[in-house]
């Protein structure tokens, strides 16, 4: 935490913080003890907003309570195993039924890691078979329910959220804009591609490119940024997570600048999101520059390695201090 805090609190004013610890935060108390390890971290200046783990015995009025004395904005839903330490996750939609009404009844948004985890269904469509099997009906039975599907990477999440009433969102992060599934297997197995939910074929990427850049409030920034350890991930199991905290403006902007869309990056970045969760925007700016800047190979912070997204690579913007 101390080696990659700082790199969010540079380039964002806050961020939604995900749950997933071990244990996973589930407690007014967790939540408010992490709060204060991330901003002993960030630094001054960086607000994290927290959010509750879902788990089969979450409680609607322990939810209701931690909303309402500002313990959490957000709820998670993680399916059980769909990625990392979310084995403490949901294990059937229904289950948490009761937790969803009064989320529905209180204005409290949920937080959605969108993929089953059937092992029958292939990897590369577990996130439309979770809209088809648990988002659609999930939507159908709490219309009013605010829900964030988080880090979409095909295009019926894009046509979904697109389609979908005013309670439905979507984050969108840098490398589902910019990578397809070959990336993973470009000369070799390529480790620092891996991400959960995993890139998908070229004509998912183009769909999500378009929706992100596309002016619609639906559609706003979230990282997804998981760091892991350089050994970690290039393992013989590695894991899943992509770290582009470092030089996500600078990637975001070069995406918005090639689909000739700078005039939306701003809403993108710092409006869509902040008006969906009912958020005031914030009012202090940053400064991206039109010049060009080179993202280390390896990142190396309190004795931990971590290889950054876009590592070796040249983006054609940097953010001024």
């Amino acid at each position: 935490l101390r080696a990659v805090a700082p790199w969010t609190a540079r380039q964002f004013a806050r961020a939604i913080a995900m749950p997933n610890l071990v244990p996973p935060v589930t407690t007014p108390d967790a939540a408010a003890a992490y709060r204060e390890r991330i901003v002993a971290a960030a630094g001054p200046g960086f607000t994290p907003l927290m959010t509750c783990y879902l788990t089969d015995d979450t409680k609607p009025d322990a939810i209701a309570r931690g909303f309402d004395d500002g313990s959490w904005v957000a709820a998670k839903l993680y399916p059980a195993g769909a990625t990392t330490n979310s084995a403490s996750g949901v294990t059937d939609i229904r289950n948490i039924a009761p937790v969803l009404e009064r989320m529905q009844a209180i204005g409290m948004v949920l937080c959605v890691h969108g993929e089953v985890t059937d092992p029958e269904v292939d990897v590369f469509d577990r996130e439309a078979v979770f809209i088809e099997r648990v988002l659609e009906p999930v939507v159908g039975d709490f219309p009013e329910l605010k829900i964030v599907l988080e880090h979409i990477s095909t295009a019926q999440a894009a046509q979904f959220v697109e389609s979908a009433g005013p309670a439905i969102a979507a984050t969108v992060t840098p490398q589902h804009l910019i990578l397809n599934r070959n990336a993973m297997f470009a000369g070799g197995l390529r480790p620092h591609a891996y991400c959960l939910p995993v890139a998908k074929r070229e004509k998912h990427r183009l769909a999500v490119r378009k929706a992100a850049t596309s002016a619609s409030p639906k559609f706003f920034l979230g990282t997804d940024s998981a760091p892991h350890p350089r050994h970690a991930k290039e393992a013989a199991c590695g894991c899943a997570g992509i770290f582009n905290a470092p030089f996500a403006l600078e990637s975001y902007a070069a995406i918005f600048e090639e689909e000739h869309a700078l005039g939306r990056l701003e809403a993108f970045a710092s409006v869509n999101g902040a008006r969906f969760y009912g958020l005031p925007l914030n009012e202090s700016r940053v400064t991206l520059q039109r010049e060009d800047v080179r993202v280390s190979e390896r990142i190396e912070a309190e004795g931990i390695e971590l290889v950054p997204f876009h590592a070796g690579e040249t983006l054609p913007w940097r953010l001024l201090a």
